[in-house]
């Protein structure tokens, strides 16, 4: 399993302007707005759950 560099990860969310990023899914609709907020809570649950192991 590859190991995830978390100075890398926080130098990306950093990066990431949160109101550029909704501006954009407001632009693309409603639709993908909704999807892209359902892909990231299941990316969170799936980091969370790996860090707590079998």
């Amino acid at each position: 399993m590859k190991k995830i560099y978390f100075p890398s990860v926080i130098l990306l969310l950093l990066c990431l302007s949160s109101c550029s990023v909704i501006g954009g899914i407001f632009k693309a609709g409603a639709a993908v707005g909704i999807i892209s907020v359902i892909v990231v809570i299941v990316l969170i649950i799936w980091i969370a759950s790996m860090f707590r192991g079998k």
